[in-house]
């Protein structure tokens, strides 16, 4: 069988996927991969290597494999920059926590992760190149920021980004591997039943809309995704959760939680910016459209971050606060449920 690359796209990985050719020579695998894998660099494939990213049969190798007839080859390696001309900007960014090899931003709610076609300025991206230009004027080290996952523009909370290439991958590996912990704070329309519940329901863009996914019932089609979540506390109407991802897709938490009937607190793009539960009095309406004016978008908020840190390999754990408008809603419900 003739050698083949399968390219699969992840939220934010390429992965290649080789079947060596039975009549292949030995050959080390850093010299088989270069020649297989299209804009990479022996850089590149020696990070990828060093972080457990080459997998020859289910098991991870280093450079000097030497790759024998039928080995099938899988790489995993950050995602390509996007082909658009980034700019420094100078614009505040709530850094946590900041080492020479990855940076932890508690994002605001309303501002982009990356440049696109339709955001080419104000963006974090943008934000952090001024934050790494500053750096390399007192330093004789130049970064540029990596993004190994993303949050939705409206939903705040923490954000890992790596300044080198090997921080990239190794913790690209983690995110492709599921192994990183990621928990959330949301707040949902409706009463939900059980205090604590799994939502197993494969994603796939919704083709009536391509900004949307859609929750499929079958396991067959689609993207695995996995959100574990716990009631943290009941409003009558609304209730807060703390969801954490066992997979992290594209709109994973709030395509999951309108797939139960319970959408995101304001999420327009998911239902949840009307009335779905509650009395139909004027009164009532006014106090949701007077809660919907306290946050920028849906009520989501990236609470904490658990992962293996590329320089020391040990475990760290990041935690932010919920921001202002977040928690002045929370307490509006809090009121609202005690009076009413």
């Amino acid at each position: 069988m003739p050698e083949e690359a399968d390219f699969i796209k992840e939220d934010f990985y390429e992965h290649y996927r080789f079947e060596v050719d039975p009549g292949q020579e030995p050959l080390r695998i850093d010299k088989f991969l270069i020649n297989r894998i299209p804009n990479t660099s022996r850089t590149k494939i020696q990070n990828a290597a060093d972080s457990d990213c080459i997998l020859v049969n289910g098991r991870s190798v280093k450079n000097n494999y030497k790759v024998k007839p039928s080995d099938i080859i899988r790489i995993v390696l950050p995602e390509p920059p996007e082909v658009i001309e980034l700019f420094p900007e100078n614009i505040p960014i709530n850094i946590i926590y900041e080492d020479n090899n990855i940076i932890i931003v508690n994002k605001e709610a309303g501002m982009v992760v990356h440049p696109a076609y339709a955001n080419y300025s104000g963006t974090l991206v943008n934000a952090l190149l001024y934050h790494f230009n500053q750096l390399a004027e007192n330093s004789d080290q130049s970064h540029r920021p990596g993004l190994v996952h993303r949050i939705d523009k409206d939903t705040s909370g923490l954000l890992v980004i790596a300044k080198d290439e090997f921080s990239m991958t190794f913790l690209s590996k983690q995110f492709y591997d599921h192994t990183i912990s990621r928990k959330y704070i949301a707040l949902v329309w409706g009463n939900i039943e059980n205090d604590f519940g799994t939502i197993n329901y494969n994603l796939a863009r919704d083709p009536k809309d391509r900004r949307r996914v859609v929750a499929l019932k079958s396991l067959d089609e689609g993207k695995t995704a996995v959100t574990h979540y716990t009631v943290k506390e009941r409003f009558g109407y609304v209730t807060l959760l703390e969801c954490e991802l066992e997979t992290g897709r594209t709109h994973q938490i709030r395509a999951h939680l309108r797939a139960i009937g319970h959408p995101l607190f304001n999420d327009e793009m998911y239902g949840g910016k009307e009335i779905l539960f509650g009395p139909s009095f004027s009164k009532y309406k006014q106090f949701i459209d007077n809660c919907f004016n306290l946050i920028p978008g849906q009520a989501l908020h990236a609470k904490s971050l658990g992962f293996v840190h590329p320089l020391t390999r040990k475990s760290v754990f990041f935690d932010s606060e919920l921001p202002e408008g977040f928690l002045s809603l929370l307490e509006k419900w809090r009121k609202y449920s005690v009076s009413g």
